[in-house]
């Protein structure tokens, strides 16, 4: 099972690709993990990233692109990866696809979660996030509140709104979203390899992609 998750901030892609992981052998990589990794282990790829980090700018795609080839490279990803955030534009997509042909590994598809903007939004801004740096479980005052407003259930820590999920932040985030990532749709959907899925049901989803895998 070799997969891509597509799908706006907000779309369910991390609780489906737990859900995935559960029942296939497989990676889960994110552009995030594998620069924090990079960056903790002092790589010489992890060196290079951390000085455009440090000066607030974008890490370059051959710089992100080299450390994709070297974690897929990688025995737990050799039998299988859910790709998670990755990639956000044609031109990753493009290396994506140089890297998979060198190591010998075809693509299962590319799975797109598509979710109304709005439902997003009431997803995102509804978060609440335990403040204690050793717990930070995660709530949602609409669909799972926690016993007591404000209070953590599990170590009694300030529940708060996390400078990221603020309105404005997550309106940003899906507009950068909209103008970048979307493009991949139409891309991997001229390849052939793409698989729509409604996100109201993270069980809908990966049943849905259990059917697509035994074909």
């Amino acid at each position: 099972m070799y997969l891509i998750l597509l799908g706006a901030p907000g779309a369910g892609k991390g609780t489906v690709a737990k859900m995935l992981l559960k029942q296939h052998p497989a990676a889960h990589i994110s552009t995030g993990d594998i620069l924090r990794g990079n960056v903790a282990a002092g790589t010489k790829l992890g060196l290079q990233a951390k000085k455009f980090m440090d000066e607030g700018g974008l890490v370059p795609d051959s710089l992100i692109l080299d450390m994709m080839k070297g974690r897929l490279a990688e025995a737990d990803a050799q039998q299988g990866f859910i790709l998670d955030g990755f990639p956000r534009t044609i031109p990753q997509a493009e290396g994506l696809g140089k890297i998979l042909v060198e190591l010998g590994i075809e693509l299962t598809g590319v799975i797109s979660i598509d979710v109304p903007e709005q439902v997003i939004l009431d997803r995102i801004l509804s978060r609440r996030t335990c403040s204690n740096p050793k717990c930070q479980a995660i709530y949602n005052v609409k669909f799972m509140p926690p016993k007591v407003e404000g209070v953590c259930d599990k170590c009694g820590g300030k529940l708060i709104v996390r400078d990221d999920e603020t309105e404005e932040v997550v309106r940003h985030r899906l507009k950068v979203y909209e103008d970048n990532t979307a493009p991949l749709i139409q891309y991997y959907e001229a390849k052939g390899q793409l698989h729509r899925f409604p996100g109201e049901s993270s069980d809908a989803i990966v049943d849905g992609v259990n059917a697509m895998l035994k074909k």
